[in-house]
């Protein structure tokens, strides 16, 4: 038996791909107390259940997204920031894919979302419906991911259509699927990201259970390699996606790396790795390292392709214009110099993109109020009018998180901070780990001009934690009868409230014509308005 042996370096590979039919015999075998702790509880068995449970509310988000996308406009134009990104995917539709207007120089984001924004308007025109629809777009399938996010991380279908209902009602992340804005596109790539690492988590341990049972995952102290890992391919993947719509991607490879690590070494360990953090060290962190970092640096450059390959782009040919000396930099490509230098420009700008003391924009805010949503943003607004019935009609479009999810931010963080700290449970652990990755960056630079939609890729995460609570007041099946049905009842009611809350908004998220009385009424905090 000791001469077909396979090394421990060789055999996860060979044994997990290779490895003949399983004894039937030994799979009727009980797992064992560490193949149950790595592989936990199972997936719901309900498959067919779930997507249709997924789909349904998919279709949902894409009713309330696509409705009336073309409305409002000014005058037929852009509104808010979409005068910046609008135009410019349309001189990229127009221009090749890229942007050669110099002389407006507000050419600050890494292209992506622009030739996003750009395949609408090829679609359906320069008009309301084709710079939003691909964001509408992005918002639908935002629904979808965290509809199976929440079912992966929670094991309930049930729970996992909790959390789509919350996404589908959340007024951030419905009013920024429908604008021509990127910030939608960096909560769909980063929430995609990291739900790629969720099935990571999952196929990891199962392979590493897989060596558990037949009895060679401690057979060297760092335990298994683990074969080439897919989902943890495609979240690196997103991250360059992330990366390539906003510099805040950076932040995203360095919070997700970290998380790759914690799972990994958590994994060794409930393997019965001798040295489970050695053995991460060792056989788990280049690979991640490799997919989480260096494939979305190399993800980023190439989504300038359409840059490289012009002779016109904006500062495509900066440091022969400037007479810049390359020094040190001589090895390098002059392509990838410009490139460096034009986004130090860039890094200059939203360095120096401070609030003018003495004439700040009426609807900034500081990150410490985006967990509540107490400074909302005001999009649109038209007055005057006779539409609605009265003389005072208010046609008007503001950003507002749903109270009934965003108050209960930091009672969320806490509960959650308490579960990971002294529960050490893992699923408030990587779902912290997501939501604070969309924030915390924003501290280190508060003179900063700031706004509310800078905190649309949190609004997933939020109901993502939303939902492990209330899945916590649902309680198990095994609790009883009455214990489940006061859960049941007790997050039914929630659900309702939220729902109900959305509706009220709903005038002012689409921009109805209301009554100027009505209008005061739906403005609830003097922060609001």
């Amino acid at each position: 038996m000791d001469t077909l042996r396979v090394t421990p370096s060789i055999r996860p590979v060979t044994a997990l791909l290779t490895r003949p039919s399983p004894d039937p015999v030994e799979a009727l075998r009980p797992p064992t107390d560490r193949e149950a702790t790595l592989l936990g509880r199972p997936m719901p068995a309900d498959r067919l259940r779930g997507w249709v449970v997924t789909l349904v509310l998919g279709a949902l988000a894409a009713i309330t997204r696509f409705q009336n996308l073309g409305f409002p406009t000014d005058k037929g134009t852009p509104i808010f920031d979409e005068k910046h990104y609008v135009p410019q995917a349309w001189q990229m539709l127009r221009n090749g894919w890229f942007e050669d207007n110099a002389g407006y120089e507000l050419v600050v984001h890494p292209p992506l979302a622009k030739q996003l924004i750009a395949l609408g308007e090829w679609m359906l025109g320069y008009n309301g419906w084709g710079w939003r629809f691909a964001s509408a777009l992005a918002g639908t399938v935002i629904v979808v991911l965290v509809v199976r996010a929440a079912r992966r991380l929670t094991r309930s279908t049930l729970l996992g259509a909790v959390a789509g209902i919350l996404v589908v009602c959340d007024g951030v992340l419905f009013i920024q699927s429908r604008m021509g804005m990127l910030d939608i596109f960096i909560a769909l790539f980063s929430f995609a990201a990291f739900a790629c690492l969720l099935v990571d988590r999952d196929q990891v341990r199962q392979r590493l259970a897989v060596a558990v049972r037949e009895g060679w995952a401690d057979e060297s102290p760092w335990g298994p390699r683990l074969g080439f890992r897919w989902w943890r391919f495609a979240a690196g993947v997103c991250v360059g996606l992330t990366f390539a719509v906003k510099w805040s991607g950076l932040y995203y490879m360095a919070f997700f790396g970290l998380l790759v690590v914690g799972f990994d070494v958590a994994a060794r360990r409930a393997a019965g790795v001798p040295r489970p953090w050695l053995g991460t060290l060792r056989r788990d962190v280049l690979p991640a390292l490799w997919a989480i970092v260096a494939l979305p640096a190399l993800m980023y450059v190439a989504s300038w392709w359409a840059w490289f390959a012009s002779e016109s782009a904006t500062d495509r040919h900066y440091t022969e214009i400037k007479g810049i000396a390359p020094g040190f930099w001589g090895w390098v490509p002059p392509a990838l110099r410009s490139l460096g230098d034009y986004s130090m420009n860039v890094l200059h700008f939203h360095e120096t993109l401070v609030t003018p003391k003495n004439d700040p924009h009426p609807w900034e805010s500081k990150p410490w109020t985006w967990p509540m949503g107490l400074r909302p943003m005001l999009y649109y607004y038209e007055s005057g009018t006779t539409t609605c019935g009265s003389t005072d009609c208010v046609q008007a479009t503001m950003l507002i998180g749903t109270p009934a999810t965003w108050w209960l931010a930091f009672p969320m963080l806490g509960w959650g901070l308490w579960r990971w700290l002294f529960r050490f449970d893992w699923r408030y652990a990587a779902v912290l780990v997501g939501y604070f990755a969309g924030y915390l960056p924003w501290f280190t630079n508060i003179d900063r001009q700031m706004y509310y939609f800078y905190a649309t890729p949190m609004a997933p995460f939020l109901a993502l934690g939303l939902t492990l609570a209330l899945g916590q007041i649902l309680g198990s099946a095994k609790r009883g009868f009455e214990r489940r049905g006061t859960g049941l009842l007790v997050v039914a009611l929630y659900v309702g409230l939220v729902v109900a809350n959305f509706a009220w908004l709903w005038p002012i998220l689409n921009g109805d014509s209301i009554s100027g009385g009505h209008w005061q009424a739906e403005l609830w905090l003097p922060s609001w308005r």
